[in-house]
């Protein structure tokens, strides 16, 4: 390992892993799809995080320094945590998600990562049979009564970065502020 990449890896993250801060048996990892010595394509990570990074099903108890790291000024950082809270299953970590700011170049690094690994299955289509994916906007074709919020969700309404659910007849976004559950039939992609 370039020792080089070490020592700047070391200074960049003031000796501690750049997602949980553990000071322990700290290695660059090279952010896919990069496998270069480069630091702006590593991270430092112990060795903990590289364990668990390569578990099928991530625990996101361990994961909760993500919410730190995912506000670095470091793409490669941005990018692994970007990537670890859209495996993440928890309420936080889709949140935390919709907060993040990545600059185009960075989501499209980040994004790159997500759909290599995602399962293939049935896929999501709005009414007209255009494929969904996590990041979309999309407009509704109807006004739709929200059951336990007081407004009608106006048709012509944009729902930007739409995430997807295990059901591909439904995604989730914002409308007004709040997070809904909406049918693709009811929606057209932006």
């Amino acid at each position: 390992m370039s020792t080089a990449l070490e020592n700047t890896l070391h200074a960049r993250a003031n000796d501690g892993c750049e997602l949980c801060k553990s000071t322990e048996l700290l290695a660059p990892f090279a952010v896919a799809p990069f496998e270069d010595l480069d630091a702006e394509h590593n991270v430092l990570l112990c060795a903990a995080c590289t364990e668990r990074l390569a578990a099928e099903e991530l625990d996101a108890s361990h994961w909760f320094g993500v919410r730190e790291s995912i506000w670095s000024e470091h793409a490669p950082v941005q990018v692994l945590s970007f990537r670890i809270l859209h495996r993440l299953a928890d309420v936080w970590a889709k949140e935390l998600l919709e907060q993040a700011y990545l600059t185009d170049e960075t989501r499209e690094w980040a994004m790159s990562g997500v759909k290599a690994s995602a399962p293939t299955g049935p896929r999501t289509l709005d009414s007209n049979g255009a494929e969904l994916n996590d990041g979309d906007s999309v407009t509704l074709i109807k006004d739709l009564d929200v059951k336990g919020a007081s407004f009608v969700a106006k048709r012509g309404t944009l729902v930007s970065r739409i995430r997807l659910t295990e059901n591909p007849e439904h995604v989730e976004g914002k409308v007004n502020g709040i997070t809904l559950v909406l049918k693709t039939a009811f929606l057209k992609k932006a």
